[in-house]
């Protein structure tokens, strides 16, 4: 079994200790944990590195689950390491733009999203009034919570924002809410739109 912690510890190493921050494999281990929980929670057959088609272009998503030739769930994972002033615009942007276009193909998609904020670079933000972890977890909930019959385009059904001071060491800080919570919750709504592809 693989915890929420050993996966920050994986990204940790890759990131800081072996200095590739930008790495391609700096969430693989995360990736697979969310397979794991996404798995038992009775979805099987679930991708990573998966194209999810869109209405401008296919992407591809971290963690993805398919059932009857379409991808019903997309979750996105993302890490917020340094220049928090450039970098939560853009993932805030980032995170509308390819929620929307996965969406906007496939109406029914739940979607999660998991990002990693290394607090050891965050600052006030006078613009915004609040330090931009404050900022970027405020926009995010603002965005999240989607749930049918209005289908938001471009909000997520949930996320966890893991807190972490990579200047101290990998250790987990604060979450948003549980991780059990968010699997729960992307996994509830998969099963209500799909309730014949969920195994007991």
């Amino acid at each position: 079994m693989i915890s929420a912690q050993e996966a920050v510890d994986d990204l940790y190493r890759i990131a800081v200790a072996e200095e590739k921050a930008t790495s391609t494999a700096r969430l693989d281990v995360l990736a697979d944990f969310c397979v794991q929980e996404v798995n038992r929670r009775g979805l099987n057959d679930v991708e990573k590195e998966a194209t999810i088609p869109g209405a401008g272009r296919e992407k591809k998503w971290d963690v993805a689950w398919c059932y009857d030739g379409k991808y019903r769930l997309g979750v996105s994972l993302k890490s917020i390491l340094k220049n928090l002033g450039g970098t939560v615009p853009n993932r805030i942007d980032d995170m509308i733009g390819e929620v929307t276009n996965a969406q906007l193909y496939s109406p029914e998609i739940a979607i999660g999203y998991i990002m990693v904020f290394n607090v050891a670079e965050d600052n006030y933000s006078t613009k915004h009034g609040s330090t931009w972890c404050d900022l970027f977890r405020n926009r995010i909930r603002s965005l999240s919570g989607r749930r049918p019959p209005s289908w938001t385009t471009g909000t997520v059904e949930d996320f966890v924002l893991v807190e972490v001071d990579f200047n101290t060491g990998p250790s987990i800080l604060r979450t948003s809410q549980p991780f059990n919570e968010f699997f729960d919750t992307i996994v509830d709504q998969v099963s209500l739109r799909n309730p014949q592809a969920i195994s007991p």
